[in-house]
């Protein structure tokens, strides 16, 4: 494979892994900390979350990376690129979604709640404007982009924890 195409598919799987676990993470950890539950409940929670979702996404990159490969060549082919792209998602996904995670280790769950969220969007617009960067395109539309977007989630969990807590109670 060309090398652009190998950077192309890099930066893919890595903007995908960050930007899918920061905000699946803190929409889920919202919700679940909206719902009134305690801390040590969330970091279970987020922690089974970020793990198996972290081994899901790698393992769903590779397989798709490797069908498209087999698709357009009409032939088996070696794994090796796939596996490349797999590893990072994976690991994008496992480190990023820590960062929504560690509020919730170190603080009680209302107070971690906002800081999460906080942190997530930081990180979030932080992506848009590192992938603005790479593309050579002007940064501050790209991160405002991402910080909405994640923000659109961010609130979306907080509502359906809300509405969640108040329908059970």
């Amino acid at each position: 494979m060309p090398r652009s195409d190998s950077r192309t598919s890099a930066v893919r799987n890595f903007t995908f892994g960050v930007e899918d676990s920061l905000a699946s993470t803190v929409g889920l950890l919202s919700g679940v900390a909206s719902a009134q539950v305690g801390s040590q409940l969330i970091v279970l929670t987020g922690s089974i979350l970020i793990l198996t979702e972290a081994m899901s996404m790698g393992m769903g990159s590779f397989l798709s990376d490797l069908s498209v490969r087999q698709l357009t060549r009409h032939q088996d082919v070696p794994t090796r690129q796939s596996v490349s792209g797999g590893l990072i998602m994976f690991f994008s996904y496992l480190l990023s979604g820590l960062i929504p995670l560690a509020p919730y280790v170190f603080l009680r769950s209302q107070q971690a709640l906002w800081l999460s969220i906080t942190l997530s969007l930081i990180a979030l617009f932080l992506l848009g404007v590192v992938n603005a960067a790479i593309a050579k395109i002007p940064p501050l539309r790209q991160g405002v982009r991402m910080l909405i977007l994640g923000g659109i989630v961010a609130i979306g969990g907080v509502f359906i924890g809300n509405l969640l807590h108040w329908t059970i109670k």
